[in-house]
């Protein structure tokens, strides 16, 4: 896909290379010209949550009767499909454009886990073919007048996240995932800089896997210490968007593809990811 000739160029039988390129950068800003807002979900550490917290944030959002679209960036590890039980979902794709596969009415997703044949692929690419999809997928994928483009990056602060920064522009806005220890908090903290670097806004941090909630005695247990998002946010002067409390359902829910804010809507973690939910709602 991300190599592909361009074919949407109205001069392709004397192609012009540079006509081309300025005929894509056209549809690009048209396309991402119909999202009222954009939220890339980050983190300079893998395995904080950054999947789960973005598809729980999407649902949220649909919930709440807006128009979102969710893009996964992950280009190794795509996860999403799974996350929304959408596995074995290919998008519909003509020759210029990508319809994005739907998870509701309200909740419209892409991700490369929907094209490669096989899950024992694996997916061995470059910088720019990297950048490439992702364009590809901001500019033909069909997301028509969004209120909400949600964004899953995988860890760190190289390709993907930079790519969809870059072409996003400054208007979209950073929501940095961490886990309460240090060693989480010492990467993280470069995904902050990260945002500020390239000048985009960072809605705020949250705080994930923050305790563990006994299902029985429902006593509280800080397994991985607490307290370390909140001083990240503090340190940096941004907001603290929310403090996540393990819960096994949580985990049960990714494994069987439902959303945990849609069939746990009272529970404690549900309630924290609600507050992100309000604060996007503000923008």
């Amino acid at each position: 896909m991300a190599d592909r000739e361009c074919k949407s160029c109205e001069q392709k039988e004397s192609c012009n290379k540079e006509t081309c390129q300025k005929e894509e950068e056209q549809k690009l800003q048209k396309s991402l010209s119909r999202i009222k807002h954009k939220l890339v979900v980050l983190s300079g550490k893998g395995g904080v949550g950054k999947s789960t917290i973005a598809v729980n944030l999407a649902v949220g959002l649909a919930l709440k009767g807006k128009k979102v679209g969710l893009l996964d960036v992950d280009v190794h590890g795509p996860s999403i499909p799974r996350l929304l039980s959408l596995k074995g979902n290919p998008p519909h794709i003509e020759e210029n454009y990508i319809d994005p596969v739907p998870w509701s009415k309200n909740l419209f997703v892409m991700s490369l886990g929907f094209l490669i044949p096989s899950e024992k692929d694996a997916v061995i690419w470059r910088g720019p073919i990297k950048m490439g999809l992702i364009k590809q997928f901001l500019r033909d994928v069909a997301w028509g007048d969004l209120d909400f483009l949600v964004v899953d990056c995988p860890p760190g602060t190289g390709d993907e996240p930079l790519s969809v920064m870059q072409l996003l522009g400054t208007s979209a806005y950073g929501i940095v995932v961490t886990t309460p220890q240090q060693v989480a908090i010492d990467d993280v903290r470069r995904s902050i800089t990260f945002c500020r670097q390239l000048g985009n806004p960072v809605l705020g941090i949250v705080e994930n896997m923050s305790g563990f909630i006994c299902p029985k005695c429902k006593e509280r247990t800080d397994i991985f210490l607490s307290g370390g998002g909140q001083q990240l946010a503090h340190e940096f002067n941004v907001p603290f968007l929310a403090k996540i409390p393990l819960d096994t359902e949580i985990v049960r829910a990714g494994e069987e593809g439902y959303v945990y804010v849609k069939t746990h809507p009272e529970s404690e973690p549900a309630k924290e990811i609600d507050k992100i939910v309000a604060e996007a709602l503000t923008l």
